[in-house]
């Protein structure tokens, strides 16, 4: 083998190698992204309340930290320090100079100079060592003074709610008990230090949201206004562009893109409406013809022709039309399931629905009810025996057609919903040959800012489900 072959294999081998290590090494972080992408909020307003919050929140805790670690131990040590000292000094006196029996040149010296109220006790046991606090650096710091500076055995008892600190003092043959202000063996500020700085951040934090949320308002209305335009809903009728410059273009734009909708949409129903005229005018003096020649002709066939050609052109333009022009209501799906379930009796077929939820959606009246009467009416000339269920629940309606007809073949599924498509054994298209009912249907579902799905049903035929925002 030449040297050139090994080379490259052994970089091949060695590519192989650093990906699969790569792979290794990023998969803890990728199951870290996708655990954080699927716990953070996925509204633009909450996400902006993070981004102010978060850095704060750093802020805020990191110079607390720094705070408690530099200032508010070394106040407190230093505070502790000199309280320790002047009780050290106290016993020192006790011990080196006669003193008069009930100390009180002493008391009187230690109150009015040191600020501190000493008793002298018998010389009792101290007392157990009481609960030792969680969090309280007065404790831990002023018994490693005592222990440094006295090292004699001590109780102390700082905990609670109280300005004052009691330390007790085991000498030779008697008990020195020391009354101290909590502020002069410490920091006692630092609550005060802690408040400001909490409440100015959520002032800070408050004046933020308030600007925050006139921000994003503007981007709110516009995705709003958007989505009921996308649905074929009217949208807020206040609708302005606001907000930051970018977001005035956008609104802008937005608004420019659906009055240019609206007028072709406008334009195309009056051109439609015009031609419909027209050749229905033209249809019914072909009728008035035939009606006058009377019975010298055989005209039975003729008028059928005519029939027909009413008929597609009525399919036709109701296909262009797509009921745009129909503003949204309230719809009862019992009502709708009641007719078809008529329906069904008339044509000899089974017929059974149910429904999952409230019965009233907001939809386009007669387009809603179209769509799904192509769907049953298509499903009744195939079919024996129809089922729709109906779940309305999180703001979508679906809608699940089933038939034990003939069905659809897989791979012309997506092709029936073309306009004028046909199959040898359609079913969509109707005895008057247009090949619009599932076009029909499908324009509507998405006018709605829904679709519609050709599947395979558990009953051997067709299943249709329609899903549309209501």
């Amino acid at each position: 083998m030449a040297p050139t072959d090994t080379a490259k294999r052994a970089l091949a081998v060695r590519k192989r190698h650093w990906r699969r290590r790569r792979s290794t090494l990023l998969g803890p972080w990728r199951k870290f992204t996708r655990w954080l992408a699927h716990w953070m909020p996925k509204r633009l307003y909450a996400r902006s309340l993070i981004i102010i919050i978060a850095p704060m929140v750093l802020l805020q805790s990191l110079i607390a930290f720094v705070f408690m670690e530099r200032h508010w131990q070394t106040v407190t040590q230093r505070l502790s320090t000199a309280v320790v000292r002047d009780i050290a000094g106290i016993i020192d006196l006790m011990e080196t100079y006669p003193q008069d029996p009930a100390y009180e040149n002493l008391i009187r010296i230690s109150r009015e100079r040191l600020s501190l109220n000493i008793s002298i006790l018998p010389a009792d046991p101290l007392p157990a060592p009481g609960p030792k606090p969680f969090f309280s650096i007065l404790d831990s710091i002023l018994s490693e003074e005592i222990t440094k500076q006295i090292n004699r055995p001590f109780w102390i008892d700082t905990i609670g709610d109280s300005d004052l600190v009691e330390i007790r003092i085991q000498l030779d043959n008697k008990v020195l008990r020391v009354f101290a202000r909590r502020s002069q063996a410490y920091a006692s500020n630092t609550l005060i230090f802690l408040v400001w700085m909490a409440g100015s951040a959520l002032v800070l934090l408050a004046i933020a949201i308030l600007f925050l949320r006139n921000q994003i308002k503007p981007i709110q209305q516009l995705a709003t206004a958007a989505d009921s335009f996308g649905k074929g809903r009217a949208g807020p009728p206040d609708f302005k562009p606001r907000g930051a410059e970018e977001v005035r273009r956008a609104g802008a734009a937005f608004i420019v893109m659906r009055e240019r909708i609206e007028r072709q949409i406008e334009q195309r129903t009056t051109m439609l409406s015009g031609v419909s005229h027209d050749l229905r005018t033209i249809l019914t003096r072909f009728k008035l013809q035939l009606a006058l020649v009377g019975n010298r002709v055989d005209t039975e066939a003729m008028e059928q022709d005519i029939e027909d050609m009413q008929s597609m052109l009525e399919g036709y333009l109701a296909f262009a039309r797509s009921e745009a022009e129909e503003e949204t209501g309230t719809f009862n799906l019992e009502r709708l399931f009641g007719k078809l379930r008529e329906e069904g009796i008339l044509h000899e077929r089974g017929f059974t629905s149910k429904i999952r939820g409230e019965p009233e959606i907001q939809v386009r009246p007669n387009a809603f009810s179209r769509l799904i009467s192509n769907l049953v009416s298509n499903s009744f000339r195939y079919a024996k025996n129809v089922s729709v269920t109906a779940d309305h629940r999180d703001g979508w309606l679906t809608i699940t057609i089933d038939d034990d007809g003939p069905g659809i073949r897989k791979e012309m599924r997506d092709e029936v919903f073309k306009p004028f498509f046909r199959l040898d054994e359609a079913r969509n298209q109707d005895s008057s040959g247009t090949g619009l009912g599932l076009a029909i249907a499908l324009d509507i579902a998405r006018s709605h800012g829904g679709d519609i799905i050709l599947d395979e049903s558990p009953a051997g035929g067709l299943r249709a489900v329609v899903r549309i925002p209501a």
